[in-house]
């Protein structure tokens, strides 16, 4: 799909469905009395693939869906916020390379 990142908000990129509760944390008790099977499902974002990348480069999964479940938490982490505000201007088919500075390894 094309369309606008919801994250950096470049256009005319190619979009990833980005499972703001990520699926594999979906069976999780804690996670299960939290939110509502329809929360669970309907909780996307749709991303260009260096934010998707960068996301789960940069938050592990259990820590995504019990701090960063909406955008604006997303967004509140330090290295996605530094991240987007880097991408937002680049062109739409650049394709960031390897690891950059503040990823974990």
């Amino acid at each position: 799909m094309i369309g606008t990142c919801e994250l950096c908000g470049r256009t005319e990129v190619r979009l990833t469905r980005h499972h703001l509760i990520p699926r594999t944390r979906h069976r999780n008790k804690r996670i299960r009395r939290r939110f509502s099977r329809e929360e669970l499902a309907t909780r996307i974002l749709w991303v260009c693939r260096p934010c998707h990348s960068q996301i789960h480069a940069l938050i592990p999964e259990k820590e995504l869906a019990e701090r960063y479940h909406s955008r604006e938490a997303l967004l509140g982490h330090p290295g996605i916020h530094r991240f987007v505000d880097w991408i937002r201007d680049r062109p739409a088919g650049l394709k960031p390379r390897g690891r950059g500075r503040g990823r974990r390894r």
